[in-house]
């Protein structure tokens, strides 16, 4: 599938609302699939295996703890949406310390993040999990490594060098399995239709060409 970028956004933002995301968090969602797919990473992916491990979770047991270090979640598990949320507000701690963070889903997601991180605090940010490190400057990205369904710690950090950086894309494509998902989620968002909204639609209603 070819999909222009304004579509996924769109579409992923309905999806996080779907698995019950407040507004807020799923235009959030939005923008970090859309951010990932323009830098040649499948972000529908990695927003479809995230909303198929949190569907209708409460989500503070997903939030993490910053009071701990690294940071936990009350579930064990944290969502990268609203860890990469409270990272965003803490952008000025990553001038004198590192953030870590325990077990999270989809990895990937958090990235955008890091990035709008990066551009508050003017510098690149470096992020890596087991096997894989990632920097970005807010507008470039280079990824060595892979990015799982879940990882155990993430560190973040000010500093790194961007080399070898993600190719930008203008179009995603994602596969047709990874859509399918987004829109199932998406589609719990649309009214259920009644009779009259049946009868108002194009081609409807009763005919009174007697």
């Amino acid at each position: 599938m070819i999909l222009s970028l304004n579509e996924v956004e769109t579409t992923a933002k309905k999806a996080a609302r779907g698995a019950r995301y407040p507004w807020g968090l799923a235009e959030e969602a939005g923008k970090a699939t859309r951010w990932l797919c323009s830098h040649d990473v499948d972000g529908c992916a990695a927003l479809a295996g995230l909303l198929d491990q949190i569907d209708r979770a409460t989500l503070a047991e997903w939030a993490p703890d910053p009071r701990h270090d690294p940071w936990a979640a009350d579930g064990g598990t944290h969502c990268p949406l609203v860890t990469g949320a409270a990272i965003s507000d803490r952008a000025h701690m990553l001038h004198s310390q590192s953030i870590r963070i325990g077990k999270i889903a989809e990895p990937a997601m958090l990235v955008p993040f890091a990035a709008s991180a990066a551009r508050q605090i003017n510098a690149t940010v470096t992020i890596t999990w087991p096997d894989t490190v990632v920097c970005t400057d807010g507008d470039n990205l280079a990824i060595d490594g892979i990015c799982p369904a879940q990882v155990t710690q993430i560190d973040i950090r000010a500093g790194g060098t961007i080399t070898d950086q993600n190719r930008r894309q203008s179009r995603a494509t994602p596969t047709a399995d990874t859509w399918q998902i987004l829109c199932r989620f998406a589609h719990r968002t649309y009214a259920p239709a009644t009779e009259e909204s049946r009868q108002k639609g194009a081609g409807a209603g009763v005919s009174d060409n007697d």
